[in-house]
C-alpha cells in the first residue's frame, strides 16, 4: 500500500535535499497590491519581466494548472565577513561570494522533486528558484518561513535575511503552515541605511535608485550622481541587511557551497580594469558575479576607481574610454574626471 504524500514527508525530503527551512502554503491568487504599487510607480526600472509576467506572478495556476499547494524552501548562505574590504578592492554582496546559488538550488530542488515523484509518481511539480515568474518571498511568508521586512527582503528568525529561496508548485493538497507574522515591529533602521535612498517607505524598494539593480541587472550607463554614492560596493549591496537586528546573530554559517571563496568577497579593482572577456569567463563562470557580465563588471570597477580618486587607476581608466560598450565608456570618462579632479584639488592644496 502506497504511503500518502503529506506535508511531513515533503519537509523531511526538503531537509534531506539540504534545505535549511521548508514550509507549505495553499495555492491561490496572491494579493496584487504590492506588485501593482511597484508597477504603478515605475519602481521596477527597466526590469520589464515584472510587468509582462504580472498575471503569472499573481496566480500560480497559470504556471501549473491544477496546482493545490506551494512548497517554499530556503537555503542559508551565512553572513560572511562583515569587515571593511581591503584597500584597492570593491565589495561583493554576501550571497554571491560562493558558488552560483542558482545551480545549487536547482540541484537540490531536483532532489526534492525526485523524492516527491518516488512517493507519488503521478504528482505534477514545477520547481523554481529565481528563474520563473513566481513570487518567492510572498510564498515563503505564506508558508511560514519568514516575513517580508521593511527593506523588501525575506527575513527568517533563525537565519535573518541571509537566505536564498525556491518553490515547488504541486498539484496535491498538503496541510498548509500558518503565515509568518511580521516581526519588524517599530524598527525601520534599514530605510536610512540605504546610501541612495532606494527605500522611500517601509516595504517599498525603488529599483531606479538601488545599488544592487545598477551593479547587477543594469549594464548600461549609470547616472554619475548615483555612481558616486555606491560606496564600497562593486557587485550588489547589503547595507539594508547588515543594519537589520535579525541579521546580527544568524543561527549558522550557511551552506558550505555558498560560503565565500578566497578572493571573492572583495574584488581587486586593478585586476578587473585589466580584464578581457576570456579572463572574465575563466575567473567568474560558475559564480553569481557572472550575472553582471563582462561589460557590467568592468563598468562597476571603473566607478569604484573613480570613487577612490586614486591616480594609480588613471591610465587604465583612460584606456577604457575607447570601449565599444557605452556603459563602460561613460564610466571610464566619469572615473577619469573624478580622479583628475581629486588630483587637481590636492595640487591646489
Amino acid at each position: 500500500m502506497a504511503l500518502p504524500l503529506d506535508s511531513a514527508f515533503v519537509k523531511a525530503a526538503a531537509a534531506a535535499a539540504g534545505f535549511h527551512a521548508c514550509g507549505v502554503a495553499e495555492a491561490g491568487p496572491i494579493d496584487p497590491a504590492p506588485l501593482d504599487r511597484v508597477l504603478a510607480g515605475g519602481l521596477e526600472a527597466d526590469m520589464a519581466w515584472l510587468r509582462t509576467q504580472r498575471a503569472e506572478r499573481l496566480d500560480p495556476a497559470r504556471l501549473l494548472p491544477g496546482v493545490l499547494s506551494v512548497v517554499a524552501v530556503a537555503l542559508a548562505h551565512g553572513p560572511g565577513d562583515a569587515g571593511e574590504p581591503p584597500r584597492g578592492t570593491g565589495e561583493v554582496a554576501r550571497y554571491a561570494r560562493g558558488r552560483d546559488y542558482h545551480s545549487v538550488m536547482k540541484r537540490r530542488l531536483r532532489a526534492l522533486v525526485a523524492a516527491v515523484a518516488e512517493r507519488d509518481p503521478t504528482a505534477r511539480c514545477l520547481p523554481s528558484s529565481d528563474v520563473a515568474p513566481v513570487m518567492e518571498k510572498a510564498w515563503a511568508e505564506r508558508a511560514g518561513i519568514g516575513w517580508i521586512g521593511k527593506n523588501g527582503c525575506l527575513i527568517t528568525e533563525r537565519f535573518g535575511s541571509w537566505v536564498v529561496l525556491g518553490t515547488v508548485l504541486l498539484d496535491r493538497s498538503l496541510e498548509p503552515d500558518l503565515r509568518h507574522p511580521d516581526r519588524c515591529g517599530s524598527c525601520a533602521a534599514c530605510l536610512p541605511a540605504c546610501p541612495t535612498g532606494a527605500i522611500p517607505e517601509p516595504g517599498v524598494v525603488d529599483a531606479r535608485r538601488c545599488i544592487s539593480f545598477w551593479t547587477i541587472e543594469r549594464r548600461g550607463e549609470v547616472p554619475g550622481d548615483l555612481a558616486g554614492r555606491f560606496g564600497r560596493w562593486l557587485f550588489g549591496c547589503d547595507d539594508c541587511q547588515t543594519i537589520c537586528p535579525w541579521n546580527r546573530r544568524p543561527d549558522l554559517d550557511g551552506d558550505a557551497e555558498l560560503r565565500a571563496r578566497p578572493g571573492q568577497a572583495a574584488l581587486e579593482i586593478a585586476e578587473l580594469l585589466a580584464l578581457d572577456e576570456a579572463g572574465y569567463r575563466a575567473r567568474f563562470n560558475g559564480t553569481s558575479i557572472a550575472r553582471a557580465r563582462f561589460d557590467g563588471l568592468v563598468r562597476n570597477a571603473l566607478h569604484a576607481a573613480g570613487r577612490s580618486g586614486d591616480p594609480a587607476y588613471l591610465e587604465a581608466a583612460r584606456r577604457w574610454t575607447g570601449s565599444a560598450h557605452p556603459g563602460v565608456r561613460a564610466a571610464a570618462e566619469w572615473a577619469v574626471g573624478r580622479i583628475e579632479e581629486r588630483a587637481g584639488s590636492i595640487h591646489r592644496e
